[in-house]
């Protein structure tokens, strides 16, 4: 029997004791989502791990359920260098000795980048899970001066889509590299789709469309809005669709008064925890994001067989390919005619769902995401350690 070398850790165990830090702001969806998912993964391969950021996301994620410590750090999603400074003062407490510090976002990755002491030897990884907000002035200028120094000061920027890769190259990321961010597998759905339904007051005949994530002006609902307004004179749906957006946000109250003074077909559902059973009883997913990545929500609803319209931004084209319908960016028009011709289509629907499944079963599911992160720490960790 071959003996293990008595320099090293287990094969099966490559981070044994090593330190490593993940980082995160405020979330309560993707980012937050992806850090749990990997946690099991580099606590199996032996990792000391310490989740920072705020209070909130242990609360909502349960990091320390994985074997993980957790430490607050308060990492606020907005400018504010005063809340900076004292985040960065936190996080050189919190994740003092660790080795590898892995931060996810901007925000995190700009705290991390500053909060990481000359000389230290750690090594700092920054995952880019979003693009900047659109518009102009101060604020974006701010922000695309904070962009640059976090990719220049990582020692690894990892991008969830590829041109977010490319923007980093741009700015002068020394190691940028693509990186895959997995949905977690949905529970199978525990209700049928007549439950859902009955429980939704749905005709049997009326088609039910769904979409899932934060109220907020990233996810486009104002264009999905505007859509639905065109659909009330569109007889080429099979009835009047009723759309149902399971999410919270900043949003909320601007959307329902929207909602009632234009008397839409839109019931805002709040945050959910039965989204299986909605995308199984939905005839369509929707998703009119200004920008995406690898949109959780997208691969969820291709997972479910469920069909897609998406906007084709930022990820979304490369992700899906041909198996979901994607619609330019902003156009009321052009999402509310992929809706009624596919409300009124179920071959292609049908179609969509086949589609979406066999491209689904193309992607690196979550094990695969976190094996591949387990190795690119252990690359770093065999230059860069203390």
């Amino acid at each position: 029997m071959a003996e293990r070398p008595a320099d090293g850790p287990p094969p099966h165990r490559p981070l044994t004791g090593r330190r490593i830090a993940e980082v995160l702001a405020t979330s309560t969806g993707g980012v937050g989502t992806h850090v749990r998912s990997v946690l099991p993964a580099l606590v199996e391969a032996g990792a000391v791990v310490t989740v920072c950021g705020p209070a909130a996301t242990e609360q909502l994620f349960a990091f320390s359920a994985t074997g993980a410590e957790f430490r607050t750090v308060g990492i606020s999603a907005g400018l504010d260098p005063m809340a900076d400074a004292r985040a960065v003062a936190a996080l050189r407490r919190a994740a003092g000795d660790a080795e590898l510090v892995h931060a996810h976002g901007l925000r995190a990755g700009l705290v991390a980048v500053l909060a990481r002491r000359r000389g230290s030897g750690a090594a700092v990884v920054v995952t880019l899970h979003n693009a900047l907000p659109e518009g102009g002035g101060l604020r974006r200028r701010v922000l695309q001066v904070l962009e640059r120094i976090t990719v220049r000061g990582a020692d690894l920027v990892l991008a969830a889509s590829g041109d977010l890769a490319d923007n980093a190259r741009r700015l002068g990321g020394r190691d940028v590299r693509t990186a895959p961010v997995s949905a977690p597998p949905l529970p199978p759905p525990a209700r049928t789709a007549d439950a859902v339904r009955a429980e939704l007051g749905l005709a049997a005949d009326r088609p039910l469309v769904v979409a899932v994530g934060r109220l907020h002006p990233q996810k486009g609902y104002d264009v999905l809005l505007d859509a639905l307004a065109r659909l009330r004179d569109d007889d080429r749906a099979t009835g009047q669709p009723l759309v149902v957006i399971a999410g919270d946000g900043p949003l909320e109250d601007e959307l329902t008064a929207r909602i009632a003074a234009d008397d839409l077909p839109v019931r805002l559902l709040g945050r959910r925890s039965d989204v299986a059973d909605l995308l199984a009883a939905a005839d369509l997913c929707v998703l009119p994001s200004r920008w995406e990545a690898r949109s959780l929500t997208a691969q969820e609803a291709l997972r479910s067989g469920t069909p897609l319209v998406a906007t084709r931004t930022g990820g979304l084209p490369e992700l899906l390919g041909d198996a979901a319908e994607l619609v330019p960016v902003g156009d009321a028009g052009a999402l509310a005619d992929a809706l009624a011709a596919l409300l009124g289509d179920p071959e292609r629907r049908a179609q969509l769902a086949k589609a979406g499944r066999e491209r689904a079963a193309s992607w690196p599911d979550e094990a695969a995401t976190a094996r591949q992160l387990v190795a690119v720490y252990r690359e770093l960790l065999g230059t860069a350690g203390p």
